[in-house]
């Protein structure tokens, strides 16, 4: 089974059976009985929206779990859910964690899905998986670039012959993105709306560079400041774009300094073959326009950027020891 542990979303892949589950990373808890009540796309549904005795949380946070025994809780229902309801002898496990994390939050992976009832876990590096999961041939001595854009994470890494020469994680993506948004609509039209309202208007308006959809507007409803009244308020997508122009520009940066550390052999790999923008992230209109016009290197969009990473770790699995020195650290 591979495993996309992510801030946002969790994608489980079984061999011989291929995605299975796409869940949001959300658990909601009933903070009296302290059970859960809901797991995945039902507790998204409650962001913001539960009553006091009820919490919608999100175990992980920017590419790490923040609430273990939350995660292994969710970890145990994604894996039971998988297999129609019932527990199943235990799973070898292979899971996509960001290749900035520590030492003490691999561990902590790899305990809370042994406590969820794998049998062995593998971890593998999200950017390895995902360039892996794009099709990139990193089995060979070439250069390949991968820009993995998650909800916590954005993971920027030069890869070669199933290894990673070098990499950077910055802990601004997704999230970071609409919470951009959020204080922009705060700051300028004294407006305040929720985290999903944010994400609504990052997919519907957003762009990180300009895409031919300047003329759109959107209608945003939050809480007005001043009057303390639901307020309704038309913005432009420029304006969406405005917002989200800091969290940009870090993620641009880091994929600068990648370069600007790359070997010139490999360099010139990568000049030749361009840039490959996987995770959700990848999906912002005109972020490859945005890399590219920066760096002065072709960006692609890989062909399932939501699905890389899980995709990545069934290849892995399916080739058995082919790619066995992928793995950053197993559980023995």
């Amino acid at each position: 089974m591979g495993i996309d542990l992510g801030t946002a979303n969790t994608l489980v892949y079984v061999l011989g059976r291929g995605i299975v589950l796409q869940e949001p990373s959300v658990v909601a808890i009933d903070q009296d009985l302290k059970i859960p009540l809901a797991v995945g796309e039902d507790a998204k549904r409650m962001l913001g929206r539960t009553p006091g005795n009820v919490i919608a949380v999100r175990p992980l946070r920017d590419g790490v779990i923040a609430d273990f025994d939350t995660a292994e809780l969710m970890l145990k229902h994604f894996i039971r859910q998988v297999h129609g309801g019932r527990s199943l002898a235990q799973p070898r496990i292979v899971i996509g964690i960001p290749s900035g994390v520590t030492g003490v939050e691999r561990r902590a992976v790899i305990d809370a899905a042994m406590r969820a009832g794998a049998r062995k876990v593998d971890l593998i590096d999200e950017p390895v998986a995902a360039a892996i999961g794009a099709g990139l041939p990193v089995d060979q001595p070439i250069g390949n670039m991968i820009v993995d854009i998650g909800g916590g994470t954005t993971e920027v890494a030069v890869l070669s012959l199933q290894g990673v020469v070098l990499s950077e994680s910055v802990r601004v993506a997704g999230d970071e993105l609409s919470e951009s948004i959020m204080s922009y609509m705060k700051k300028v039209h004294n407006l305040v709306i929720g985290e999903r309202t944010a994400e609504d208007i990052k997919i519907d308006a957003g762009s990180a560079y300009p895409v031919g959809i300047d003329d759109q507007m959107v209608e945003v409803r939050g809480l007005h400041l001043l009057s303390g009244l639901p307020r309704t308020v038309t913005i432009k997508a420029p304006e969406v774009r405005e917002s989200m122009a800091e969290p940009l520009a870090v993620i641009v940066d880091a994929v600068k300094r990648t370069l600007e550390r790359t070997p010139p052999e490999l360099a010139a790999d990568i000049v030749d073959r361009g840039i490959m923008l996987a995770g959700g992230g990848a999906l912002l209109r005109g972020l490859d326009t945005l890399i590219s016009h920066e760096t002065g290197i072709v960006v692609h969009i890989a062909p399932e950027p939501l699905n890389c990473v899980v995709l990545g770790t069934g290849k892995v699995l399916e080739t058995a020891r082919g790619l066995d020195r992928v793995f950053s650290s197993r559980s023995g």
